[in-house]
């Protein structure tokens, strides 16, 4: 029998809610966590129209009386693991989509913990319990429509559409519900008179073609009709690691960025190390000031985990953006790695430009070594035992707002 064994758990506001945990004094405020751009707002600044994604200035034009906290990284990932600990108390079937939702299939914890609506009431009440935060949660046959059902469900809710309902519950939704649709998208079905997802189900692939392109329309028609057969996909091995920084909107060379790049590429080399694996693809993600963003990627030929190695990818292709985009305002600057495996010993042949780096030469090996005694203080003694000139040297913290890990399957 069918059932509604696929949930959405999304924490509600999340960054700007463990800010106010943490400072139990801005609860009821206006506040919003970040630096140049807002990434969090309680509920209170989204009254006055504030939204994540947000410069601060604009924010700030909205509400003259919010109150911007920057927020402790190790406040937000410590939240994260606790939650995601009470998710895996009830399926082991877990899919993290970011450090703060997920999505779970429970149909085979249904003998257990009683129905998924039974599941996902307990759920929040855990969550909440045991960390203080709330979390809206949808429980549907498909990933999208839990997805939706826990949108719908904000703030602070939780619903369930049973099997036989999904039509009813989502064609009187706008379109902009539709994983895929955007402001742009939206305005253009808008115009063309689709206002809700049903309006969408009852057109014709083709004449949806004409308005959004092949491939959009094929995706939309089937989402608005309720097709989607993608399981829930977990692993107990990382996907990727990665870390990222927010920061004042304003032009930036690699002199002002490097010291950040090198900052963000030691917290992902270490936890690289930490976990034994390796890393074959370097992604830098640099985001501007009108929202826009771009990825520069590099497969180096042998897994690594050195950090001189990652930050001597990471800072070519940190250059191809700068050279690329002069005159646009940064915001954001992230490194990720992918193509993870088991930790080897360096063999560098990286291919991103002509210059030869040796698997295997002393300095390779110097560098190895190097890492493995700045894992052993830290590790004895704490992460801030040790740090590099660099960062003392730039003033680092006059153009960083904020640092995060990007959530991993192993975190």
């Amino acid at each position: 029998m069918d059932v509604p064994g696929i949930l959405h758990a999304d924490l509600d506001a999340f960054y700007a809610a463990v800010a106010v945990l943490e400072d139990p004094s801005l609860a009821g405020k206006p506040v919003a966590v970040g630096g140049g751009v807002v990434l969090s707002c309680t509920y209170e600044a989204r009254e006055f129209g504030v939204r994540g994604g947000m410069r601060v200035v604009d924010a700030r034009a909205r509400c003259p009386q919010l109150i911007l906290v920057d927020g402790t990284f190790d406040a937000y990932t410590e939240y994260s693991r606790k939650v995601f600990e009470i998710f895996t108390s009830f399926t082991p079937v877990v899919e993290p989509i970011s450090i703060d939702e997920a999505f779970l299939d429970v149909t085979g914890s249904i003998h257990l913990f009683g129905s998924p609506e039974d599941i996902a009431r307990q759920l929040r009440s855990d969550v909440r319990e045991q960390t203080g935060l709330a979390v809206s949660v949808g429980a549907t046959t498909r990933k999208f429509l839990s997805k939706i059902a826990s949108q719908v469900a904000k703030p602070d809710g939780m619903i369930v559409v049973q099997p036989g309902g999904e039509t009813a519950f989502l064609h009187p939704l706008p379109v902009s519900y539709l994983w895929g649709v955007g402001p742009v998208t939206k305005r253009k079905l808008n115009e063309f008179g689709l206002e809700t997802i049903g309006d969408i189900a009852e057109i014709s692939v083709q004449s949806l073609s004409s308005m959004v392109g092949p491939g959009a329309a094929r995706h939309l028609h089937a989402l608005a009709n309720n097709r989607d057969a993608r399981p829930v996909e977990y692993s107990r091995e990382a996907k990727s690691v990665g870390a990222q920084s927010a920061m004042r909107a304003q032009r930036r060379t690699m002199e002002e960025l490097a010291p950040v790049l090198q900052l963000l590429t030691d917290r992902v080399a270490s936890r690289l190390r930490k976990k034994a694996r390796s890393a074959r693809t370097v992604t830098v993600r640099v985001r501007f000031g009108d929202l826009s963003s771009v990825t520069r990627s590099a497969t180096v030929a042998t897994p690594t985990a050195s950090t001189s190695a990652l930050v001597h990818v990471a800072r070519k292709l940190l250059q191809k953006v700068l050279d690329e985009y002069p005159k646009h305002e940064i915001t954001l600057l992230g490194i990720a790695t992918t193509g993870l495996g088991v930790d080897e010993p360096i063999q560098l042949a990286f291919g991103v430009d002509d210059e030869a780096l040796g698997g295997g030469t002393p300095e390779e090996l110097e560098a190895q070594a190097l890492d493995a005694s700045v894992d052993e203080l830290r590790r004895r003694f704490g992460r801030d035992v040790i740090t590099h000139g660099s960062d003392l040297l730039s003033g680092r913290t006059d153009h960083t707002d904020g640092l995060s890990d990007v959530m991993t399957r192993d975190d």
